[in-house]
């Protein structure tokens, strides 16, 4: 089963306008330049997560040990479609004269980029429950002890180094990126300035210098496709008073652990001219994957301060 980042498996793809689309995807997303993707069959996946350890132990002479097995928990992911159609007047078009694929090329990126903001917003916040035409996200899938929060205050925590540790060591692996917003990556530039820290980078997957901390990559989780913070403070606090705090990932993208998944490449079918349009649908068969519930943790209640 292939598994592989959106910017890897775009070298591989023959289409130009397959190619320039899936290309587009990482470089407008911190989430997609990380995530790989399993290619899979069928609209759904199947997978196993390790809930409790058998036990083992030492024996004496003469004795047994205690029989058991360990508890495995089954977890099917369904495949969801997300995508848009692109329908440009073609008279538009071709009283562009030589320049003509200019406006088709724009509107294409400006598809692209709202794609993959909308990807990016299921990813943290998506909720199958209230939108069942989207898969779960992190906020909704992260509980029990990878759900740290900053404090007990009423309208929130502020950030310390030491909260931020914490939520790498909630991990079993070292993240593979820390998903924040702009703010917090501000504050968490400060606070090692105040540490006598010195500020570090690290090249992202297009080798471009982004800050990092403790040599992890931070991402920043920007604006959905409306143009609203994806984390913005206003989320509850930990004791769910006030909505006035955001939160910070801990990821770790792998097959073994965050990764998703999907039927076949991103789709685009350029469907030519129809009546007075040029159509372009670019579909994606997409979901996502934790196959491992100490690959990810979030800490949240953090206020702005």
């Amino acid at each position: 089963m292939a598994t592989m980042t959106l910017a890897e498996s775009a070298k591989y793809y023959q289409n130009p306008l397959q190619q320039g689309i899936v290309q587009l995807f990482p470089a407008n997303s911190a989430v997609l330049q990380y995530l790989p993707f399993k290619t899979i069959t069928g609209n759904a996946y199947s997978y196993n997560i390790e809930e409790t350890p058998p036990s083992v132990g030492f024996r004496a002479v003469n004795a047994e040990y205690t029989a058991d097995q360990g508890v495995i928990n089954p977890q099917t992911e369904s495949l969801k479609i997300g995508g848009g159609l692109i329908k440009i007047d073609r008279a538009l078009i071709a009283m562009q004269g030589a320049n003509g694929t200019d406006i088709l090329s724009e509107q294409i990126a400006m598809k692209t980029r709202a794609m993959s903001r909308r990807f990016e917003t299921a990813f943290i916040k998506g909720n199958s429950t209230a939108t069942p035409e989207e898969f779960d996200g992190l906020e909704t899938r992260i509980t029990g002890t990878q759900l740290q929060a900053a404090g007990s205050t009423v309208g929130g925590d502020a950030l310390t180094l030491p909260l931020l540790d914490e939520l790498i060591d909630r991990l079993d692996f070292t993240p593979t990126v820390l998903l924040m917003n702009k703010t917090m990556r501000r504050k968490v530039n400060s606070l090692m300035r105040a540490a006598g820290q010195a500020q570090e980078t690290v090249s992202d997957v297009f080798g471009k210098q982004i800050p990092a901390y403790a040599g992890i990559p931070i991402g920043i989780v920007g604006k959905d496709a409306a143009g609203a913070e994806i984390l913005d403070f206003n989320e509850k606090d930990a004791t769910g008073a006030a909505a006035a705090c955001t939160s910070i990932y801990a990821i770790s993208m792998g097959a073994d652990g965050c990764c998703g998944i999907q039927n076949g490449a991103m789709n685009p079918d350029d469907q030519g001219n129809s009546e007075i349009w040029r159509k372009i649908l670019v579909e994606w068969y997409c979901g996502l994957t934790v196959q491992n519930g100490h690959a990810v943790a979030r800490l949240h209640g953090i206020k702005n301060a």
